[in-house]
């Protein structure tokens, strides 16, 4: 489920800041994205920086240092982190900032061939040897043949289009909270079901995955099974769910599937 955002940063937060940046000069909190309870622009006289975080008591904090041990695996593709704080009651994460829109995953949008490409080339990372989930470990309520999704890829996961930023030419992934182990073309999998979601159609959708070329090794078995598990996967997500983007992944999830 969503995280609650404040709307603006405590007085305590502020304070654990600044032993970073300096005197915070302005600030602007953030609406996209679903895991931290702040997420903002923070301005200082000599920096500017993205931070998040969450209550250090909250049940999902680990997603903090999950961001902070994947970072230097990825900084090619996502902002560098700048420092991480566990103090006072709070986790905060400070990243490199990137100025630019959420990737736009309609047809016939330029954002597309960028999201593609930055796929393709997280799909040739090894997963780091630090503590975290594997494909097989989270989907396993939902499938019978979770063995099928193992493997030692690095998978973001979350291809929501507010974890997509686009700045300088290139697709910048960000919000590492889900990245888990497993097989190379899950990640274009995952971007079908958004991709229908968005507006292609079944044939558009995939045709984009193959723009990853992990999409074009993956066994016809196993991608039929993950599409089964992702239906029931959204289903449980849509399970007494009013928002209307929940629904239509739900669709979009029964729509690839049923293809198959």
């Amino acid at each position: 489920m969503p995280i609650p955002r404040l709307a603006e940063i405590p007085a305590d937060v502020l304070a654990l800041i600044e032993t970073q940046t300096g005197t915070v000069l302005t600030y602007e909190t953030v609406g996209g994205g679903l895991n931290s309870e702040i997420a903002a622009r923070v301005h200082s006289a000599n920096t500017t920086v993205f931070v998040k975080g969450l209550r250090s008591d909250h049940r999902r904090v680990w997603t903090q240092q999950r961001e902070a041990d994947i970072n230097p695996s990825v900084r090619h593709l996502a902002p560098a982190v700048l420092w991480h704080v566990q103090e006072s009651g709070w986790d905060l994460l400070g990243f490199e900032d990137i100025d630019g829109p959420h990737a736009d995953y309609a047809p016939g949008s330029p954002d597309l061939p960028l999201v593609a490409d930055a796929m393709a080339r997280l799909s040739s990372i090894t997963a780091p040897d630090v503590v975290m989930r594997s494909m097989p470990d989270r989907v396993k309520a939902h499938t019978d043949f979770p063995e099928l999704f193992a493997g030692t890829t690095l998978l973001h996961s979350d291809w929501f289009p507010s974890n997509v930023l686009v700045a300088g030419g290139r697709a910048v992934l960000v919000d590492w909270a889900w990245a888990s182990r497993g097989a190379a073309w899950i990640d274009p999998a995952l971007w079908v079901v958004w991709l229908i979601k968005s507006g292609h159609t079944l044939e558009e959708a995939e045709q984009w995955a193959t723009k990853v070329p992990a999409w074009n090794n993956a066994p016809p078995a196993a991608v039929t099974a993950f599409a089964k598990a992702t239906v029931s996967v959204w289903a449980e997500i849509a399970e007494g769910e009013k928002d209307e983007w929940v629904l239509d992944m739900l669709q979009a999830a029964r729509t690839w599937h049923d293809s198959r």
